[in-house]
């Protein structure tokens, strides 16, 4: 079963070309991540980048030839240039983004604790970011995207930052635009019940959902299984729910059943960003008029990609590198 209308890839826009006739219009807030590889009380050094759920799905798309756009505010600063650079270097159309002269930009420090745990400290209360209003989505949704993607995390960050996420779903639903709406739930914004009182409403307007199989109860009754989420989410509107296992792969559900996908095997160096990567492979393959097996397969593919490499989004292929995971052998040195 088909949850979008498939169009064919075109090449990246050109920065700041405009968001109509985009691909598919994100929204949410992009922060400056500093990383740091020994542990943050002692001073370790940081490196800086550019993080944001709904911007790494920007990337991933824009890599692969899609026309991609990303909508928010940044800070009217050095570190919102920076945001502002990281994107338009990666083709993501930033054209309908506001600077913000009055709040910072949101900042994330990531402490690879070990080799197995990294820790997150935020630093966004009160960001540029989470003081996206309707009013900085009117424009770039009128423009006509061809679907919307959104994630669980914007609509945490402020009153009026999750006002505008509703609003966007909700008008883009009622002139048939598809949402896909990644649940992407943050224990450190909100607590579960918060975050349940808005996404079970917000999934109501989505034709996809993702989530990993301990978030499918916050678009959904509290406590419910996995089979119980995923027919009340069908039974709502909902096209295609994505459930992301990590290592063990993924299963979609749609009306005519389930079908599940392994994940491809490779060495992780970074998890985080996978969930992103996952999202924007499938949503590629979609566009690419893939069926839902090829959809999927895509999907892994860059979730893969995504954790071989440091950072959110930086290794993430471009088109012509897609067999490049999936096609060579491990070790394989191309001469």
């Amino acid at each position: 079963m088909s949850d979008l209308t498939a169009a064919p890839s075109r090449p990246a826009p050109e920065p700041d070309a405009g968001v109509g006739g985009v691909d598919v219009l994100t929204v949410g807030e992009a922060l400056v991540s500093l990383r740091s590889s020994a542990p943050l009380n002692l001073g370790g050094s940081l490196t800086m980048h550019l993080a944001g759920a709904e911007s790494n799905v920007a990337i991933g798309l824009a890599r692969l030839g899609h026309r991609a756009a990303w909508v928010g505010r940044v800070s009217d600063d050095e570190l919102g240039e920076f945001v502002l650079r990281q994107l338009r270097a990666e083709g993501v159309d930033t054209y309908g983004v506001r600077r913000d002269p009055d709040r910072p930009a949101g900042l994330m420090f990531l402490e690879r604790r070990t080799a197995d745990l990294t820790r997150v400290i935020y630093q966004r209360v009160g960001s540029a970011g989470s003081a996206l209003g309707i009013d900085d989505l009117r424009g770039p949704l009128a423009a006509g995207p061809r679907l919307v993607h959104l994630s669980g995390v914007t609509p945490a960050l402020s009153d009026s930052a999750r006002e505008a996420v509703t609003w966007v779903a909700r008008e883009a639903a009622a002139v048939g635009t598809p949402v896909c709406l990644d649940v992407n739930y943050r224990a450190r914004l909100w607590s579960r019940e918060a975050a349940r009182a808005a996404l079970v409403p917000l999934a109501g307007y989505a034709s996809i959902v993702v989530a990993s199989a301990d978030e499918l109860d916050l678009v959904a009754e509290p406590g419910a299984d996995e089979g119980t989420a995923v027919a009340g989410l069908l039974r709502r509107g909902v096209h295609t729910v994505l459930v992301k296992l990590g290592a063990d792969g993924a299963r979609a559900y749609t009306r005519d059943g389930v079908t599940p996908v392994a994940a491809v095997p490779v060495t992780a160096v970074d998890t985080v960003g996978a969930g992103d990567a996952f999202t924007a492979g499938y949503l590629s393959g979609h566009l690419d008029g893939l069926d839902l097996t090829g959809r999927l397969g895509r999907a892994v593919a860059l979730g893969a990609f995504a954790v071989v490499a440091s950072g959110d989004w930086e290794g993430l292929p471009r088109r012509d590198e897609l067999s490049l995971i999936t096609g060579s052998v491990a070790g394989t040195t191309l001469r």
